[in-house]
This record gives C-alpha cells, structure tokens and sequence, in this order.
C-alpha cells in the first residue's frame, strides 16, 4: 500500500473504487479511507475523478503570494513545556510552528503526510510502515531521523510521562502488575509499551506492530500531543520553550505566558514543505474576555485571531475589512459524570438528568445553532462511522420516577463545575441547570478560572469539559471512553464496550463500521455518562489582507503557506 507504488497498494482500495463507482460510498468516505490506507492524496483525488468522469475544475487566478510581513493573531498564550503532555489546542499552535507532526490533519478532515512521507499498512491493520522525509533538518543541524520517532513513541507510552497518547496509542501497549494492591485487596496494574511495539528498520523507517488493528492510526498521529521532539529533549532539560528546537519553519524568539510569543522565519536550512512567506508569528493574549480582542481587531493591532466565539460573530462582521471564516467540525462539550462518585454511581440519576433534557433547545439557546444536537454519545455526525439514533427527547414523568427509583423522590442538590470563558460553556450549563429543575434537581454552577478547573477536570465528580475535533468516532472513543486510559474524566469501564471499540477499529469500510458504532453509540447512551448538549461549528477571523487563510476543524493554526496581501 505504499503511496510510491501501486503494486502494494492495499488490496481493500480496488473494492473502494468499486463502492463509488456503484453509489454505496461518498466522495469523502472515499477520499477519507483511501487516504488512511496511504494512497496519497494527489492519486486519491485522480481515482476518485476517474471513477466519478469528473475534469479538474478551472479555478480563477489568485494573487502570487507574496513574502514578508509579521502575522499577529490573538491567542491565550500557555506554557508549552512539554508536547506529550499537551490538553489545550492553543499549547499545540504554539507548538506547532517549530515541532511538527507526523500526519497533518488538513482543511478537508483528511489525514495527509507531513514528517512521514509514506505509510503502508498491512491486510489485517496490524502493522504500520512508515516512510520518513530524508533532508529533514532540526532548528540545532542535526538530520531528523527515526531515532527521533522511537524516542517520541517511548516517552508517549511510558506511564511516568503522563501522555494522553497512552490512550491514542493503546494498541501498542499491554498491562502489568505493578505488585501493588489497592484498598479492596486487588493487583494494581500499569500501562506500558508492549514488547517489539515499535520498531526502527533504518534511519528513515519505523514499522509498528499493534496488538489489535486500528484503522485511526494515522489521524492519531495527526493530535496535537503528537508533535515530535527532538531524540535529546529530555536530555536538555524537556522544556521546548526553553530549548525550541524543532524541524518547523519557525523559530522562537521570544516568549511569556499570559502575554506574547514572537517567532521567526528559520534562516538555517530550507524547510523541508518548500516556500515560507512570512518573515514572523507574533501571538498576542488578550485573556478570555472578547473585548479587548474585536478592540485590537478594530484598532488594526491583530490580523487574525485563533478562534471566534459564537458571541463574538455579530460584532466583528460590523467591523470593515474583516472575513469570519465558519467550518462544520466535531467540536464540542460534555457535562460529564464521574461514575464512581456519589450520586453518579447511581445510574438511575444520570438518567433522570438525561430525561429532563432538550437538546434541540440547547443548541438554539447556547450556540444559537450553529451546529448539530448532541446525542450524549460523543459520536459526531461529520465521523464516516456515525450511526443515527432515534432523538432523544425530554420527559419529565419519567426524570421524576426515576429520581424517586434511586431513592431521592423529594429532589436533589448537585453542583457542576464550569469554566468562565468561553461564554458559551457557562450558557450550555446554565440552560442545562434550568432544564433539570422542573424535575427537582437543583443543579449549582460553580465557575471558575479556565486554570482552576483544568486542574481539577479528571476529578470533579461533575464538570463540563469542551474537546475538540478528532477525524474519526473511534478516534474520541478510544481518547476518552476506553478503560483506564488517561482522559477518561468518567471512568468508565465496560468491557463489552471496549471489546466493540476493538471490533470497530479493524473495520475499513464506514458503512460496515458504523453497524458497530451504533452498538457502541447506544452503550453509551444508555449508560448516561455525558450530557453532550450539542456538536458546534468552529469560526475564525482575520483581515482580507490574509491570504490562503482557513479555520481548521481542531483550531490548528496552520500559518506556514499564508501571506499577507
């Protein structure tokens, strides 16, 4: 399945054609599955217009780009010591233009080549071959070679790292007994990397051996905690903003969280993905109230911001010269219960919370619907494997017997945690407290710093938690649902659902997969570990003298092919 020849390319992407050419596959799901398989994007493109009888489209003439100019874009600025340990989207753009991914996610959801060149991989998904960029050059003159990716797999998969790529990744990685013993008396296990996961065939080849097949490998490899570093970053003290060095097309210049980060256009060695416009970034924080940042916008002192809340639509389209660029994405938030805290071990009361709930409603009244409503299973309908369910509706006779079932008929007080900012989190909580009273739960909203609750979000027994796109259902599904792995906010566990999770990331076509997933869907519906209100759409804004500027489905800032006109 090599992108270089088609005499191994894999034998499931002849039968792809065949499925578009009869109707039974879409465009994307095509373009999507191929891709994966590692049929490059320029032949999965041509194959799909031979099949389809489609000509290239005549597009007008842009304007040649042109090169210099500073990019000033509004964002938080966080610390960013250490990639693997990355939980925000911002840590990952600030990151991102120094370090780089193996896999890029692009504007159309499709996972694309970026520091691995190739992939292929095997009939049965379990082995991975990846071809790495020769003439790749770190920020310090050493050559990025595959020590580089060991390293990096090694550090995600240790346990004393603390990576949420445990979890991405938990198909190279086995339990063991730690000779521990918790309090009732049972072994304490701990993940680790499985033995012969990864392996270096030469400087520019590594294979991964998976225990199980799982088809979402290379959009995993696309996350932002999977920026690769340096093979000596923990040698030379793990702190990329201490010691920047990076294989990207910037440099960092300086640096100070809360207020600035400024980088430069690297003058070393040629980028490896050609020609680079801009001669800098600068982010600038301007917090989490908007308006300092429609001020600057105003004001001329930004070009660009990293997102554009949902409240922040109407003001700036007032504002001349500006373009809000929209993309429908996977984007969304949870009221998430953690199961084994009192009252929310009681499935009865996550299900009298469920009832009393209007989704529709939630979308009008919290994002003004702009977007698509939640069916508390985490599973969009942008995922190729998506299943839709029978809507959820809201009951109150039946929030109020089930309240009385689980032994609280004269009510119940709970309180959820919440971050101040974005304004849209405190609303959807907010209308999600007001929903639940007429059943009599009292819901307390606690706010919070952004700071505060982060970190707490693996603890608090009730938070509402946003996360951002992942391409693929199996993708979050492993991320946050799977048992023990680290941003599992609910722990849950259920093995009948993981052993599913296995069974659907072996399944190429997204139809057959989707059979799956709404097993996997109703589980979790049924289980009522999320109220997930509704999936939204994702804004940006920059001037019209930014070119070649889009809003990427995770909020990427993918800056190194903009100009400024």
């Amino acid at each position: 399945m090599s992108r270089k020849s088609s005499k191994s390319m894999h034998p499931y992407v002849p039968e792809l054609k065949e499925l578009l050419r009869n109707g039974k596959f879409s465009r994307r799901d095509f373009l999507s599955t191929a891709t994966r398989l590692g049929v490059s994007l320029s032949a999965a493109y041509a194959m799909a217009g031979g099949v389809l009888g489609l000509c290239a489209s005549t597009v007008a003439r842009a304007a040649a780009p042109k090169a210099g100019g500073i990019l000033r874009c509004s964002m938080n600025v966080k610390e960013m010591t250490d990639p693997a340990t990355y939980d925000w989207s911002e840590k990952g753009n600030l990151a991102r233009h120094m370090t780089e991914p193996l896999v890029r996610i692009n504007k159309d959801n499709l996972a694309e080549p970026y520091l691995a060149e190739t992939w292929e991989a095997s009939e049965d998904l379990k082995t991975w071959t990846f071809k790495l960029r020769k003439g790749v050059k770190w920020s310090n003159g050493d050559d990025f070679i595959a020590d580089d990716v060991v390293f990096n797999f090694e550090r995600w998969l240790d346990p004393a790292t603390g990576s949420s790529n445990q979890g991405r990744f938990s198909s190279m990685t086995r339990q063991i007994d730690t000779g521990k013993k918790d309090k009732e008396g049972k072994p304490v296990m701990s993940t680790v990397a499985a033995e012969g996961a990864i392996e270096k065939i030469d400087d520019h080849t590594v294979r991964f051996h998976l225990n199980r097949a799982d088809i979402s490998l290379p959009e995993a490899l696309g996350d932002y905690p999977a920026l690769i570093v340096h093979r000596r970053f923990s040698d030379e003290g793990g702190d990329l903003s201490k010691n920047p060095v990076g294989t990207g097309p910037f440099t960092l210049t300086k640096y100070s969280v809360g207020e600035v980060a400024e980088y430069r256009r690297r003058t070393d060695h040629p980028w490896w993905g050609g020609d680079v416009y801009l001669d800098g970034i600068v982010y600038i924080d301007h917090g989490d109230d908007p308006g300092p940042t429609i001020a600057a916008f105003a004001s001329g002192q930004i070009d660009c911001n990293y997102r554009t809340s949902v409240e922040q639509v109407p003001s700036l389209k007032t504002i001349p010269n500006l373009v809000t660029y929209e993309t429908v994405t996977a984007q969304t938030g949870v009221a998430r219960m953690k199961i084994t805290e009192a009252p929310f071990d009681n499935k009865l009361v996550r299900k009298a919370i469920q009832a009393c709930m209007d989704h529709t409603k939630l979308l009008e009244l919290a994002y003004q619907n702009f977007g698509a409503p939640g069916e508390d299973h985490h599973v969009s309908p942008i995922h190729p494997e998506y299943f839709k369910l029978p809507p959820l509706t809201q009951d109150y006779a039946l929030a109020k017997k089930l309240l009385a079932d689980a032994g609280y008929a004269n009510g119940l007080k709970v309180r959820i945690d919440c971050v101040a900012n974005p304004t849209w989190e405190q609303t959807a909580v907010k209308v999600i407290a007001e929903m639940c009273r007429p059943a009599g739960i009292e819901v307390v909203i606690n706010i919070m710093p952004g700071g505060t609750y982060w970190d707490r979000w693996m603890t608090t027994p009730f938070g509402f938690t946003s996360w951002t796109h992942r391409a693929l259902g199996v993708q979050v599904l492993n991320l946050a649902y799977r048992s023990g792995v680290a941003w599992n906010e609910t722990s849950y566990s259920n093995p009948e659902f993981d052993r599913l999770l296995d069974e659907a990331g072996a399944i190429l076509d997204p139809r057959e997969r989707s059979k799956v997933m709404k097993k996997l869907e109703t589980i979790l519906q049924d289980d009522t570990i999320i109220i997930q209100p509704f999936w939204r759409s994702e804004f940006l804004t920059a001037t019209n003298k930014v070119r070649n500027m889009y809003c990427q489905v995770a909020s990427e800032s993918h800056f190194n092919k903009v100009w400024l006109g």
